[in-house]
């Protein structure tokens, strides 16, 4: 049976609706398709030059590492899937995606680190094996308080500022400060433009498409995966996990300012009836002013004996 006009034209509404909507860059599965497929690697080296401020030739001939595209991510609750790196002086360069804080990054990120920095060197291998290690982390929350976009950070004596070593190396890109008016930025940085396209707006991605042609490769790329079916469902799939850990995490946050209000409260009160025992006041005038039972006002007082004792 043919369609009706109105039901063509909801198809027809639906499908600009669907051709607009894109998946943004910043969900894990989506930044591994366009930065960690050996198909497309002018991308990622493109993003790698911007991040670590070196030319692209110093990048051809870098291998990836876990370049293979994972079908399944049911196990991955906290949206963070890394695209492994090594480039052709042996460096190692991992990136990983972060939407939800789910605190200790510092630390998270030095475990990582060191874990990639060991792996470098086997049984009976030498300290002058050990290649320099690189993490890049892209954040979809605030990590430090400093009024940049991307902080790098290195070993370096407090005083003198001498670089120990060269070996570390981590990044973090904080997307959440790109809407920051505080914050200074270059708009034909092409760090800016790599973050502003990781971010995800289609307004911003459609100027950026025209200045930077890397980024109109990669926004190709986002746009045929924005249009795939089964895509768009795990991409639902993950922001409803999301939303549910944001959820619970909100929970869990409200529920420990009302715990703490009512340690605060309660503290107040037993300060308040210790302050009426050292008085001499009776019990009955005590339970009345501050509502405690008897057997809680005759703990605190025990506990007072006890401290003068």
């Amino acid at each position: 049976m043919p369609k009706s006009k109105k039901e063509n034209k909801r198809i027809e509404i639906q499908n600009a609706y669907n051709d607009n909507k894109l998946i943004p860059p910043k969900i894990d599965f989506v930044f591994k398709h366009i930065f960690g497929n050996e198909k497309h690697k002018q991308v990622l080296i493109s993003f790698l030059s911007a991040v670590l401020k070196v030319p692209k030739e110093e990048l051809e001939g870098l291998e990836i590492l876990n370049s293979e595209l994972i079908k399944n991510h049911e196990k991955d609750k906290k949206g963070v899937l890394d695209v492994r790196v090594k480039t052709k002086d042996q460096k190692e360069i991992d990136i990983e995606v972060q939407i939800l804080d789910i605190g200790y990054m510092a630390e998270r990120t030095l475990f990582y680190w060191s874990k990639m920095y060991n792996q470098q060197i086997e049984s009976g291998g030498k300290y002058t094996d050990l290649k320099k290690c690189i993490t890049i982390n892209i954040v979809d929350f605030d990590v430090t308080p400093l009024k940049k976009l991307n902080s790098t950070f290195h070993i370096f004596e407090d005083e003198t500022k001498f670089k120990l070593t060269d070996v570390l190396e981590i990044h973090f890109l904080e997307l959440k400060k790109l809407y920051n008016p505080e914050i200074p930025r270059d708009e034909n940085d092409p760090l800016v433009m790599w973050m502003e396209f990781i971010d995800g707006n289609k307004e911003v991605i459609d100027v950026l498409s025209k200045k930077n042609e890397d980024i109109n490769y990669a926004y190709n790329l986002l746009k045929i995966i924005s249009k795939d079916k089964k895509a768009r469902m795990e991409y639902e799939a993950k922001m409803a996990t999301i939303r549910d850990e944001m959820t619970r995490l909100h929970v869990a946050e409200e529920k420990g300012r009302e715990e703490g209000k009512m340690e605060g409260k309660m503290e107040a009160t037993i300060n308040v009836a210790r302050n009426l025992i050292a008085l001499g006041v009776n019990l009955e005038m005590i339970i009345k002013a501050t509502g405690l039972t008897k057997d809680e006002i005759n703990k605190i007082k025990s506990e007072m004996n006890n401290q003068v004792h």
